[in-house]
């Protein structure tokens, strides 16, 4: 596999959000899907449409981060049952779970959209940088893992 670029996957994931093509999950399945294995069946964006906006717009966990843990559980999840590895595909979703709470400091959308019009231009930019971020980093741990360089 070629050299992942982390700063166009960031930007591309954004995009797609503020153009709305897609919302913050299914951005980052997209890119990820796009950059990393362009076998990942569509419907895997698909599964991803139930999270935005807090999970179905409950406004509850940052469908970013649903958007990256999905993307994760493609490439490290189980589908025997009992596999161990899914204690590896949990720790790299904490990983990814603790990256934005120690970044932003929650995961509600609820907090972090307090006070906007959603739609909002205010809005769009925060959750598109939210949607680059954790795409980025969605990136870079599926790169370390499978061992493929990043620029």
């Amino acid at each position: 596999m070629a050299t992942i670029n982390i700063n166009q996957i960031k930007e591309e994931a954004a995009q797609l959000y503020l153009n709305g093509d897609y919302f913050c999950s299914e951005a980052i399945v997209s890119v990820i899907r796009k950059y990393f294995d362009p076998n990942m069946p569509e419907c895997a964006i698909a599964m991803a449409s139930g999270y935005p906006v807090g999970i179905g717009g409950s406004m509850c966990t940052c469908g970013a981060v649903s958007g990256g843990v999905l993307a994760l559980g493609y490439f490290f999840g189980r589908v025997a049952p009992k596999d161990k590895k899914i204690k590896h595909a949990m720790a790299l979703a904490k990983e990814l779970h603790d990256y934005f709470q120690s970044k932003y400091k929650v995961l509600c959308c609820k907090v972090h959209c307090h006070g906007m019009k959603l739609g909002s231009k205010q809005h769009m930019q925060q959750c598109a940088m939210y949607t680059g971020d954790i795409a980025a980093k969605t990136a870079e741990i599926i790169a370390r893992e499978l061992k493929i360089t990043v620029s």
